[in-house]
This record gives C-alpha cells, structure tokens and sequence, in this order.
C-alpha cells in the first residue's frame, strides 16, 4: 500500500458523488474517488432506474386488464419474469464500466474498496492504500435500516429482488412504504401472492393520509393482502421458503412465505466508515452538518445525497445537494438548497404523488389557506382508462395565492406533479395557473379544475 494526497476524496459513485467530483475534476483539482460496489450508484443500479423498468411491465398488465371489459381482448397477456430482468439489464449492465470510463477521462483516480477514515483527513481503501485529502465529501447513499427481528438476515433487501432471476409464487414484504408499494404492485401483476406487513396503522408516511387510504384499498382489490399495525417479531427458514410470525392487534401468527423482503426503510450509509476516527459528528445515524452541507466537527469534511440524510431522499436532490457543495467548496460560497416545489412519486398503479406541504403540515404552521379535495374517477382522464382511482387535494394560502401543497393519485400523476412543483418553485400563483392553456385532452388539462 502506498500513501498519495489529493485535493478532494468522495465516498460513494451515485449521483451525488459523481456530480462532485466531476465538478472539481473540472476546476483543476486532483480528486480520488472510492465505492466498494460497482461504480454507478443505487438510482442507476439497485433503484430509481431498474424499478421503473419493472413497473414499465406492470404498466402494461395493467392497462391490458382495466381495457379487458372495454374491448380489448388479451388472451393470455403475463410477465415473463426472466425475460423482463434481461431487459431490465440492459440498462443497468453498462453502468459501471461506462461510469469508470467517465473518471478515467476526467482524470479522476477511482478506487475499488472499502473506505474507512483513519484521522481527521485521512482515509484507508481496503486493499489500496491510505488517501490524504484536502476535502473530503460523504457521498455513500443509503442502506436498510436495521431491524429488529430475531433472523433479520433471512431478509432479502431490495437490491436482492430487484435482481431475482425468477419470482417467487409467494412473496411479503415487510414494511408499507415506497419500497414495499412498489414492489408489491410490480409482483402482484407479474403473478405472485403479494403480503405486505406494517406496524404501523397509516403507511406510506409522508403522503396525504386521505389519498394513502384510496391507494391501499386499490392495492387490496389487486388481490395484495395489506396488514397494518402488524409487527414482524422473527423471522426463520422452513423448507425451501420462510416461516414470519407476526404480532397483530389481537393475536400472533404465523406466515409462510417463499421470500421475505425488507421494505421498511434505509438510512445513511455510514457504518462502516469510522467517522470517530475523523471527529466526525453524527447523531441517531444521520451526520450533523449546518446549511451548507459542511460537518459542524470537522471543516474538512461535506456530504451530499442520501448520506447527508436530508429531507428529500431523491436523486434530483442529491444533485441539488451536490452541486451546492461543489460551489462551497471551489468559491467558498455558503450555498445551501431550497427545496420548494421537489415533488416524489411512489410508482404503484396508479400513482400517488405529493409536492409541498401535506395538509397537517399547514396547519401546524398556522398558515390560512383553501383545501379542494375530490375523488374524481369520473373525469375523463380516468374514465378513457378504466381507471377507478383518482383523487387529488390542492392547498392554495389566502391572500399570497401560493400553492403550499398538491397531492395526486391517479393515472399520470407522476407527470402532473411536475407542473405543480415547477408552478411552485417559479412562484406562479394559482390564478397564475388557471390562465395556462394545456393541450386537451391530457392529464394536465384537470390541473385547471383541482385549483381550490
């Protein structure tokens, strides 16, 4: 092993990581960069991308069965599971390679292995060598939170069904959130019996309760069984599949299951990275940094994605994040990133998505406002599809005519939600809005009729 010195080291090859790093690369400065994974980052490889590859196939069974009693005859119309991983690979395959050709030309030097801080600016690269930097940025993603279950290990983690090579015919979740909606849709019409598990009473946290609630009644007529407020206590082989017992509200049971997947939630990666050794702080797993990305214990060092835990775990907002640190670190800026109008998107059938404030949310501020909540299956957009499913609830303050918050479910609502966000980080008013002439008949023809 030998001892070199840079100006800048990244943790991590996401979107975070690659963003910084090109960003200095670009400015002059010697930059190493290290993942003990393929070179890529989770949205290109383990996330975002090949999910939404998957849910392109759940797409289409579901289209072919709402149209099935309005004139489409499909047959036998299934998902050939192995076939779809082999396209899904073809996106996630060239990644890494192509991703390692970028640094080499950019003339970052990339490193294979684990990285562990060793001091204050000091890293050691498993199997590499011992790098000094100047900066050091955290960009490492996010990793299942640890749960605690006796046999948590039997658990599959989302990489691991992202890359199953056939499904299994029994599958449960454990966990409501994105992860386990979204995965559930993709199964259930690829064939398995899905189960979800949730300890909790409300799922998917962070998406208006009113539109949730819709969304789990659809996945139940998918044929899903939802549980809520059912805890998963152990977790244990039996034969060729898993045995759950899990806690209810009034009784334990027992579940049998061919594979068992953790979908309750991530957390920064930061394990396995020693921050003691480099005064780092840090508190309940997430970093303590002030506005600007920076470690409030040690100037050197900056995060950005996932790792910097903030509020949105989003790629849009890891490169937000990224590109901030960047210029702190070439200008001295004190940048930061303002999330107004960053909408999400849970990707089930249909979607459900939010940007801004949830209703509860403006209320506890105090804030006056006008609340337009609706189920409007009836509408056009829904009815041309079959589409039994679709909500929305707009907020819109008194007085300024800001939109503080739109909440959509339905078809094309992952789209929709876009508009709303750019309205809102633009600061286009609703009145603004409702003079906006939208190509008709589309989803975002209604955005004119949700206004409050």
């Amino acid at each position: 092993m030998s001892n070199r010195s840079y100006d800048l080291i990244v943790i991590g090859s996401g979107t975070a990581a690659t963003v910084v790093a090109m960003g200095c690369r670009k400015a002059g400065w010697t930059v190493a960069l290290i993942d003990h994974r393929p070179f890529g980052g989770t949205c290109a490889l383990r996330g975002c991308d090949p999910k939404k590859v998957l849910v392109a196939a759940a797409e289409v069974m579901d289209g072919v069965r709402r149209m099935g009693e309005k004139g489409v005859i499909h047959g036998d119309a299934h998902i050939d599971w192995p076939a779809l991983q082999r396209f899904k690979r073809s996106f996630t395959d060239p990644v890494p390679d192509k991703r390692e050709q970028a640094y080499s030309r950019s003339g970052i030097d990339a490193f294979h292995g684990r990285a562990r801080f060793t001091g204050p600016d000091m890293v050691m690269v498993e199997g590499h060598a011992e790098l000094q930097g100047r900066h050091l940025v955290i960009a490492a993603g996010a990793e299942p939170v640890r749960l605690p279950i006796d046999g948590a290990e039997h658990l599959a983690v989302s990489d691991d069904f992202l890359a199953l090579e056939h499904l299994p015919k029994r599958l449960l979740l454990v966990g409501g959130g994105y992860i386990g909606f979204e995965f559930a849709h993709i199964a259930a019409r690829a064939g398995a019996k899905v189960t979800i598990l949730h300890r909790g009473k409300h799922p998917l946290a962070g998406f208006d309760p009113d539109l949730v609630a819709m969304l789990v009644e659809r996945t139940r007529a998918l044929g899903v069984d939802i549980r809520l407020d059912h805890e998963v206590k152990a977790v244990r082989k039996s034969g060729s599949g898993f045995a759950v017992e899990v806690r209810g509200p009034k009784t334990t049971v027992t579940l049998e299951t061919d594979l068992a997947v953790h979908s309750a939630g991530r957390v920064p990666a930061l394990a396995a990275l020693d921050l003691a050794a480099a005064g780092i702080a840090h508190d309940r797993g997430r970093l303590t940094l002030d506005e600007t990305f920076r470690s409030v214990s040690n100037a050197a060092i900056y995060a950005a994605g996932d790792a910097a835990g903030g509020p949105l775990p989003l790629t849009p907002v890891a490169g937000l994040q990224a590109h901030a640190v960047v210029a702190n670190l070439l200008e001295g800026k004190r940048a930061g990133v303002d999330y107004t109008g960053i909408p999400s998107t849970v990707f089930t059938l249909p979607p459900l998505a939010r940007v801004g404030l949830l209703e509860a949310e403006a209320r506890a501020q105090g804030l006056r406002f006008r609340v337009k909540y609706q189920s409007v299956a009836d509408w056009y957009t829904a009815r041309r599809v079959n589409e039994p499913c679709y909500a929305f609830k707009v907020l819109v303050e008194e007085g300024s005519e800001r939109i503080l918050g739109a909440h959509l479910l339905g078809p094309e609502a992952g789209e929709v939600i876009n508009l709303f966000g750019f309205a809102m980080r633009s600061g286009l008013t609703a009145a603004s809005i409702k003079h906006a002439t939208f190509a008709y008949p589309s989803a975002a023809s209604d955005i004119e009729s949700m206004l409050p």
